[in-house]
């Protein structure tokens, strides 16, 4: 007589004498302990020889998964498989398997940190919102529903955060399938716009000549630290990636060619032109420049986190702006709508629009020529460069001269 559900329950930890064992169908059977613990098995022929496998124990398996792994095991005997080899080389692949947080390491080391300039916030990002979540998860096991309840709950409070690690998660787990470290990628498909409802857009923020003498006012007034003013004055004057700013080395700057080279490491388009961006060192920017020199001591790098020879942190520009603002709020009654120190990269480069060619400005910014442009012009543009800069620091002069009247 087959099993049934009663019959398991009723048997289910209750003492007999001595183990006995009762089929099923199929080959499946179970096996009674005399403690009254209850084991699926599957028997079977295998190369001509009885055998047999344990599929796991009542109440824990239920009989009709039992039966449904006991099929499933068959089906491998029929492809020629010993379902004993089955079970230990699945019960291996689970024990061997990477962690969420594992894979993500390895994706790290060989991929992210040599190709990603950003790759210290991506790391910084996962280990406060994805391994406390799921790290610990075998990687292959984390399903779309488990990545959808954390990306979303990140889109909520900071959307830039969910976006950049959908972007990475993504990466990641298509390097893992690409080396067959896992099977699939749950969230190939997920789109941040669609899905997290992440709106995304260019920000249209550059400050007015009104806004630029304001700023210019509570940089000369405020208690700023030296350093920092001069950090913010010369991402105005160059219209220059903050980045490329902070991580700049006193090296990179020839006062006698009058040059500051960023290498192709220090800027983004680096890795795809392997060439580096010379900007020129006018005579009117050459005194802020000297002066960061000497605040910074014995760095070797421009701007340096006090007290160390490690470049400017990421995140300290950051407040700069806001810093401005409440000191123009307090000592001048002005309320400016709120700015970031990349806006004042969209400030140079409006400006720049009115004091030279289109394909000067965008090369003042660091961006590529388009199309073949790119690839056939070698020339530097650094007389064009120097021609531009200086008409700009005579045009903020003029601005900085008409906010104080």
């Amino acid at each position: 007589m087959a099993l049934s559900d009663a019959w398991l329950k009723a048997n289910s930890g209750k003492k007999i004498e001595k183990r006995f064992e009762k089929a099923d169908r199929d080959g499946l059977s179970v096996r009674v302990t005399p403690q009254g613990k209850i084991t699926f098995q599957l028997r079977y022929r295998y190369d001509g020889k009885a055998a047999r496998v344990d599929l796991g124990s009542y109440p824990l398996m239920t009989l009709k998964s039992a039966r449904s792994e006991g099929q499933r095991l068959k089906g491998k005997l029929e492809q020629g498989y010993d379902p004993r080899v089955v079970k230990q080389l699945e019960k291996q692949a689970i024990l061997n398997a990477d962690s969420l947080e594992e894979l993500f390491l390895q994706w790290y080391h060989s991929y992210c940190k040599e190709n990603k300039k950003g790759h210290h916030e991506i790391l910084r990002s996962f280990q406060l919102y994805v391994f406390p979540a799921v790290g610990h998860l075998p990687a292959e096991e984390v399903t779309l529903h488990e990545w959808l309840a954390l990306l979303e709950k990140r889109a909520q409070a900071t959307p830039g955060i969910a976006d950049r690690i959908l972007t990475n998660a993504k990466q990641m787990l298509k390097w893992g399938v690409r080396r067959r470290l896992i099977t699939s990628n749950p969230i190939a498909n997920i789109n941040a716009t669609e899905d997290l409802r992440i709106k995304k857009g260019t920000g249209t923020r550059s400050l007015s000549p009104d806004e630029i003498g304001m700023m210019w006012q509570a940089l000369e007034h405020s208690r700023m630290a030296p350093k920092n003013k001069i950090f913010l004055k010369l991402c105005l004057f160059y219209g220059c990636r903050n980045g490329e700013l902070r991580v700049s080395e006193k090296e990179h700057f020839d006062f006698e060619k009058r040059i500051w080279t960023v290498p192709p490491a220090n800027h983004k388009m680096g890795k795809s032109t392997k060439k580096p961006l010379l900007r020129p060192i006018t005579p009117e920017i050459e005194p802020l420049l000297k002066e960061a020199f000497l605040l910074s001591g014995e760095s070797k790098h421009l701007f340096n986190n006090s007290g160390s020879d490690k470049p400017m942190g990421q995140g300290a520009p950051l407040a700069l702006p806001y810093n401005l603002m409440q000191w123009l709020r307090r000592h001048r009654d002005y309320e400016m709508k709120h700015w970031s120190v990349h806006d004042l990269r969209k400030t140079a480069r409006t400006n720049f629009s009115e004091l030279t060619e289109p394909h000067i400005a965008e090369i003042m910014l660091g961006h590529k020529l388009p199309g073949q442009w790119q690839v056939y012009d070698h020339y530097d543009y650094l007389k064009e460069q120097t021609e531009a800069y200086t008409r700009w620091w005579e045009k903020l002069i003029d601005i900085n001269s008409s906010s104080l009247e």
